[in-house]
Formats: structure tokens, sequence, C-alpha cells
């Protein structure tokens, strides 16, 4: 079988406040971090000054040439008020651009349009600056995927149920390798995860001949009788920016692409979709909540001493994936035939063979967790091929009070 790297690390608990109150999702790259952000307020920061020459000329601060219309006083501060919006939405940053950068070109147009013949060329700065505040807005605003993954985020975490400490009663029924795990792992001893916010980045691919776009992520998953699991990619898909909406909330999953966060590329929904999230989540408990692998959602069947099969139930779904460990008892591969590949709109659905191979494992505070892998489709006609790695930079738990 073939194997290709894959990376999660690093995991350190947090207060229940903290989580919480976690509302900051991600932000795309381009007109934020990208020198595209920084090349867009340069433009508009320029147009901004190039406004106060309307404040001079009226206030006869100096003769300019450029300027051959007369400007009013009255007009010469409405120049000022547009320069100082138009700058100021220059350097707000992107997630509040849309809030501003609307009204600053309404204000800059204004004054552009009566002094026409001299101040034209203004028209194509503030048509930048709309399209900023667009995109911004459909970035960040109301109806955009950041906005509904708080809004999800902060509805979830206020269902987490309190924590139980992870005891060797609680291990009794499971096979021997997955004991060892939890053991190994350090679960042990430590309370059962009730919800996780990590945060990702990696690359991806929609094929094994396609090319591999980069992303950041962040994810959030609760744990208890009805849980959810949140994820929101923000990738570049050939230069431009994409945004990925994973949902799986009251038993029912969705997976969302934009393009621009405006053009939607895929919409997948549905019974099959469902099924196919119910495998990623359970490989989210193996992988970054172990302690979670005694509920009794889980029913296990153990194989030899180093390899176990699980079979998940949520909700109306059973999903089954076999587990290999190494020697040591941590966890190398994950195995499920439950999971689907989806057409390229989502529209379609093809069951495949799925794992994560794991390759190198880490200690993060008490425990000690796979690190390193990727996710691979094994068709049944053709190679295999990975077309997600991942390298986990932050993953945080709630420490609720625990009980025994």
């Amino acid at each position: 079988m073939s194997r290709a790297s894959h990376a999660r690390k690093c995991r350190q608990p947090i207060s229940a406040t903290q989580v919480r109150s976690h509302t900051a999702p991600l932000g795309p790259r381009i007109l934020y971090s990208d020198p595209v952000r920084y090349l867009f307020s340069i433009v508009v920061f320029l147009h901004g000054l190039i406004h106060l020459l309307g404040l001079v000329k009226a206030m006869g601060w100096a003769e300019l040439s450029q300027l051959k219309l007369p400007i009013s006083r009255p007009m010469g501060l409405l120049w000022l008020l547009a320069g100082l919006l138009v700058m100021l939405a220059a350097l707000v940053p992107m997630s509040q651009l849309w809030k501003l950068g609307v009204a600053a070109a309404i204000v800059s147009q204004v004054v552009i349009v009566c002094a026409w013949s001299d101040a034209k060329a203004g028209t194509v700065a503030n048509l930048i600056l709309l399209i900023g505040a667009v995109y911004s807005y459909a970035a960040w605003g109301g109806s955009s995927f950041r906005a509904e993954y708080a809004r999800e985020v902060a509805r979830v975490l206020t269902q987490v149920p309190q924590a139980a400490l992870l005891t060797e009663a609680d291990m009794a029924h499971l096979p021997s390798p997955v004991q060892q795990y939890l053991r190994v792992s350090g679960a042990l001893g430590k309370p059962r995860p009730t919800s996780l916010v990590a945060r990702w980045k990696g690359r991806i691919r929609g094929g094994a001949t396609e090319p591999w776009m980069d992303f950041t992520a962040e994810q959030v998953n609760t744990f208890g009788s009805t849980p959810a699991r949140l994820f929101l990619m923000d990738a570049t898909m050939k230069g431009l920016p994409t945004d990925v909406f994973h949902r799986f909330v009251d038993e029912q999953a969705t997976f969302r692409v934009r393009l621009l966060s405006l053009v939607p590329v895929v919409d997948a929904k549905g019974p099959e979709m469902t099924h196919s999230e119910t495998v990623t989540m359970f490989n989210d408990i193996c992988l970054l909540a172990p302690g979670r692998l005694v509920d009794p959602s889980i029913r296990w069947e153990a194989i030899d001493g180093s390899s176990a099969r699980a079979f998940y139930t949520q909700g109306h779904e059973t999903i089954s994936a076999e587990l290999h460990f190494d020697a040591r008892g941590m966890l190398i591969d994950f195995m499920s035939d439950d999971r689907a590949a989806a057409s390229k709109d989502g529209s379609s659905f093809v069951r495949q063979r799925w794992s994560t191979p794991l390759t190198e494992s880490r200690r993060y505070g008490d425990l000690l967790l796979p690190s390193t892998g990727s996710a691979l489709w094994h068709p049944k006609e053709g190679p295999s091929f990975s077309y997600i790695e991942l390298v986990l930079l932050e993953l945080r738990y709630e420490p609720s009070a625990a009980t025994k």
C-alpha cells in the first residue's frame, strides 16, 4: 500500500472561557497577508493622499496646476473627509474593510464627479476599493463561511458535556493494541476530551494528476450524545482564494467550496455525504482525541496483536474502520471502506478505500500523538494516491471539571 507524508501536531489545553470565546476564524491570504494585500493598501492609501490636494487648493495653500477647476472651502473639507476615509480604509484589516470601504468610495466619487475633468482618473482607484470591499463582505460578512462557522462554533460549544477521567476499568473491553495506544499516548488517567480546537496548514488536490493547493484551516469538534465537526479551510486555487467549509452538525453533513468567497464550486450534501463524514469524525477521535475511544458509540473487534476493527455509530450512520499500530503501540494507519470520493461539483459520490497513514509521533504536553501523515484514496482502478497532506499547528482541549 502506498503512503505519503501527512502532518498533525501540537496540543495544549486551554481554559473553558478561551474555548467558548473562540470566534476568530481564518482569513484568506490574498488581499490579507500576501503582496496583493500590500499593493491594494498602497494604491488605496495614495488615492486618499491625492484627495488632500483638494483641501490644499480650496484653502489656497498652494497653486496646483493639476486642479484647474476652482474648489470652494466647504468642498475642500469634503475632499479632506474623502481622503481620510479612503486612507483609513487602506489601513483597516481586510475583515473590516466592507464596513468602511463602500462609504469611503462613495464620498470619494462624489468629489471626483464635482471635479470630473481634473479628477476622473480617481474613479479607477475607487473601483479597486469597491472590489476590495465586496470581497471583504463575501469573505467575512454575515453570509460568509467564516460568519457561519463562528455562529456554529458558538452554538456547539455551549452543548459540551462534563469530562470524565479515563480509567483502567473504562478500557477493559478494548482490544489489547487499542489499550496499549491509550497507555502510550498518555490518555489514561486524563479527562476524556469534550471539545477540541485545531489549526492546520498543508496542501490538497482534487485528483492524482491535479496540482497541489496550499491551505490553512481551523477545526472544532465536540463530543457527547450529539457530536459536531466544523472544518473551515482557506485554500489557494490557481492563485485565487478559495473557501472550504465542512459542517457536520445535528447528524447532517455538508461540504461547500466557494472561489473568491463568492462563486459556488462544490455543494455536497445528502446521505452519502453524511455517511462519509462519519468516517472522518471517527478518524478525528482516533488521531486527536484517543481518550474518546472507550465511548459506547464504538464497538470493537480484535484482529491481531497490532490491529483492531472498530464500528462507530453516529445517529443513523454506522461505519467501520481498521486501526493499525506499531510495536510501541502508536497508531500508524487508519483504513475504511465507508468513505466516498465526491465528484468535482459534489453532486455524486464513489465509495473507495480511504486511509490516513501516519509516519511520526511527538509528545505534546502530557500526550504522545501522531504528528505526520496524509490521507489517501485507493480506487479500485488505478494506483492509490495522496490527496491531502497536513501539519497540525495547534490543538487545544477544554479541560472541563473531571469526575470519576
